[in-house]
């Protein structure tokens, strides 16, 4: 190997390494968007119930 291709392979893996980062964290951001997709969909069932019972049983 020479000397020049040591930084750009120093820079190369510097690249990869932010790249890896950069899915890990969309990966994450994309699970908690899910979850809380998931929450805010449970919540809305829940306060649908609560009315339909709050209806039925209104004098």
């Amino acid at each position: 190997m020479d000397r020049e291709s040591l930084p750009e392979q120093a820079a190369d893996d510097a690249a990869g390494a932010a790249e890896q980062r950069r899915l890990a964290q969309e990966t994450k951001d994309e699970r908690r968007v899910w979850i809380f997709l998931a929450y805010f969909l449970f919540g809305i069932h829940i306060v649908a119930f609560v009315m339909i019972y709050a209806v039925r049983h209104a004098k």
